[in-house]
C-alpha cells in the first residue's frame, strides 16, 4: 500500500488548491454582489491602460469599494511584476 501513497496524497493537496480557489472567489464575488455596475467596467479600462506601460497579469488590477462611515472609498490595487518589461509604445 505505501506504494501508491503518493498518488493519494497529491489528490488531497489537489482537493486543498481548489477548495482555497473557491473560497477566494466566493469571497470576491459577494464583495461584488453590492458593487455598483461600473467597477468591472473600471477595472478593465485600468488594466488596458496599466499595460500600456507594464506587462501584467489580467488579474493584477483588484478593484473594490469600500464602505467607511457615510463615504464609500474606491481601493485600486496593482500587482506590479518583479521585473517591469518595457513599454510598448
Amino acid at each position: 500500500m505505501g506504494l501508491f501513497d503518493f498518488l493519494t496524497q497529491r489528490n488531497k493537496n489537489t482537493a486543498n488548491t481548489a477548495k482555497n480557489r473557491l473560497q477566494i472567489l466566493i469571497q470576491q464575488e459577494r464583495s461584488l454582489r453590492n458593487a455598483p455596475d461600473y467597477l468591472p467596467v473600471l477595472q478593465r479600462e485600468l488594466l488596458e491602460v496599466i499595460r500600456k506601460y507594464i506587462n501584467v497579469d489580467a488579474d493584477a488590477v483588484k478593484v473594490d469599494l469600500h464602505k467607511d462611515g457615510d463615504n464609500e472609498l474606491l481601493d485600486i490595487s496593482v500587482a506590479l511584476p518583479d521585473k517591469p518589461a518595457a513599454a510598448n509604445g
